[in-house]
């Protein structure tokens, strides 16, 4: 029964990574927004699925928007620093990021968050959606945004939406399995993991972890070989002695009978519970295998299970049918390139009476990027090697991934007004999905998704309507968190000529370089937190370089990988000689075994 209606500018379903983007964007715009997320947390997989380890725009000119702020408020608020484990280079404690969040939120008068409440009806006028119906209440509101973990929203209001695989026949996509096979079948989508965070406790012995009612060892036979029992502990580890468990080989992503998530709540719930068991095996086995000094963090999450996250971090979702569709192709390198095209010839709709006034429908969506990704295209199937076309390329004396783009149009649905997506449910395809899942992508999908919410309010205006310029300039002039548009290795956000290379771009997308490097020298600010150290510089191979240490004394003679996030010294290090000797400025990772430079010589 419903006891109160709220009425708002902008309505936000779901508090994670992509939600409470949507809604902190939509709020500093000046709209009146309400959020309303399942869990007491907000950031989803950056904090309450336990993912505090999170891949994706590393480099120093992707850490812009509000993943850029909340980087920076990380960097302030966690005692010690983020370079703790080897798989990212920004690991903390998600309480840490769950409190940042908290706080956002509450700067903000015009942004109503009510937790512990999902959504049960979605209301419709015609090809509108008008509102959302909760336990006791209900929530009307000019545009709502779907920023739950599994697509709800597309399920409760009849909006076309996809799950599982699509054909090579379908896209052309070049990594798409060309029938259908037992892969497709057992995985529809993605495997999730319920993410547990262990503890190193040293001298103590940890209390026992019990095996749960589904334990079999052999699952996990193998887990470390090839790495070592340290570095695999060191792969998330976080401060204090903890240790995120998120392990994809032998490990705790759990994908049988995934399909399960989007059958009924029932089936959902027996999922999400086998899921769980099975984390609390992994960790069983690792306290069995490596020693009981290995135990369950304490009071780490908000509820009685407190080492384990508050729900499992998914890596896909129910996909939107959007007016296009990103694909593969969309976010590969072109060719003798390191980048993407910026052109987004992702598949446009042509299918679908258009609506009235719709100015985006059936047109090529040439220049429509509003938010920016760079992660490798990463899928996760157990036990199950899945070959995918590579997008990773060398940089910074390391891997890293081609930095794509997504069109505005992939989050609007392709009949339907008033609703946007801002999570992993965007419109693309199975294969793309492994790129645009990513922690660091969604936040600037939720961030672009709550200023266009915002904009349509004040302009009275559909999001199919929306101008896409107009979105876009308001990313880029955002006064609190500007957001990248035009992905540029050589371009720090805080360059004197940052914005007018954006819009250069968005204006001449074929004068667009290959090499993502614009015709402007990058910033070489002195990172004041780093420390010095001399050595001798060994180039390896291209892109590869060891750093043997002379000074100071307590590191003298061991031997580093040199790595770094910043143009100049991704640069300087391309032609810095063999066998010299070299003083730089960074920070030492202990995990990684690596130098973090941040400075070199009088670079």
């Amino acid at each position: 029964m419903v006891n109160q209606t709220y009425t708002a500018d902008v309505l936000v379903v779901g508090g994670g990574t992509g939600g409470i983007a949507a809604a902190i964007q939509a709020a500093r715009r000046g709209a009146k927004t309400i959020l309303v997320s399942e869990f007491p947390w907000l950031g989803g997989m950056l904090t309450s699925a336990g993912v505090s380890v999170p891949d994706g725009n590393e480099l120093e000119a992707f850490q812009t928007g509000l993943w850029g702020a909340f980087l920076q408020e990380l960097r302030q608020r966690q005692p010690g620093g983020l370079d703790n484990s080897w798989v990212s280079f920004f690991s903390y404690d998600p309480r840490i990021g769950a409190k940042i969040f908290a706080d956002w939120v509450q700067e903000l008068p015009n942004l109503h968050w009510i937790s512990g409440q999902v959504p049960l009806e979605v209301f419709r006028q015609g090809d509108s959606i008008t509102g959302v119906r909760f336990a006791d209440f209900a929530v009307t509101a000019k545009i709502i945004l779907d920023g739950t973990e599994l697509g709800d929203l597309l399920a409760l209001a009849d909006i076309p939406y996809r799950w599982g695989w699509e054909l090579q026949s379908e896209w052309g996509e070049p990594s798409a399995p060309v029938t259908f096979n037992s892969l497709t079948q057992r995985y529809p989508v993605q495997a999730p993991t319920y993410v547990v965070i262990m503890k190193d406790f040293g001298e103590a012995i940890a209390p026992e972890i019990p095996a749960a009612p589904n334990y079999n060892p052999s699952q996990f036979t193998g887990a470390w070989d090839g790495y070592g029992a340290e570095t695999f502990l060191n792969y998330g580890r976080l401060p204090g002695g903890l240790f995120m468990m998120n392990w994809p080989i032998c490990g705790n992503d759990y994908g049988e009978g995934v399909g399960r998530l989007i059958e009924s709540d029932v089936s959902r719930g027996e999922f999400i519970q086998e899921s769980r068991w099975h984390s609390q095996n992994f960790a069983h086995f690792i306290q069995n295998q490596l020693g009981s000094r290995y135990g369950l963090a304490e009071k780490v999450f908000p509820h009685t299970s407190t080492a384990f996250a508050l729900h499992p971090y998914y890596r896909e979702s129910r996909r939107l049918v959007g007016l296009t569709t990103v694909r593969e192709q969309d976010i590969l390198p072109i060719a003798r390139g390191r980048v993407a095209s910026i052109f987004n010839d992702a598949i446009a709709l042509s299918v679908c009476v258009p609506l009235r006034g719709s100015k985006l429908r059936g047109v090529s969506p040439t220049g429509e990027a509003i938010a920016v990704g760079n992660y490798a295209n990463d899928h996760h199937y157990p036990g199950v090697q899945f070959p995918l076309q590579p997008k990773s390329i060398r940089w910074g004396g390391r891997w890293t991934g081609t930095p794509f783009t997504i069109p505005y149009s992939c989050l609007i649905p392709a009949t339907t007004d008033g609703f946007l997506v801002c999570e992993k449910n965007i419109s693309v395809s199975h294969i793309a999905n492994g790129a645009t899942r990513l922690q660091p992508m969604v936040m600037g999908i939720g961030q672009a998704a709550g200023m266009a919410a915002a904009i349509c309010v004040e302009l009275n205006c559909q999001p199919r309507d929306l101008p896409v310029r107009t979105l876009q300039t308001a990313l880029l002039e955002d006064n609190r968190s500007k957001a990248l548009i035009i992905p540029l290795f050589n371009l720090p956000p805080n360059h004197s000529d940052w914005r007018h290379w954006q819009l250069y771009y968005l204006e001449n997308p074929q004068a667009y370089p290959v090499s993502g490097d614009c015709p402007c020298p990058s910033g070489k600010a002195l990172i004041p937190e780093s420390n010095c150290f001399t050595g001798i510089f060994y180039r390896l191979s291209q892109q590869g370089y060891r750093f043997t240490v002379t000074t100071p004394a307590a590191y003298q003679g061991q031997n580093w990988q040199l790595v770094t996030l910043r143009s100049h010294i991704d640069e300087q290090l391309r032609a810095y000689p063999h066998e010299q000797l070299v003083t730089l400025w960074g920070r030492y990772n202990h995990s990684g075994n690596w130098l973090l430079v941040e400075h070199l010589n009088g670079g």
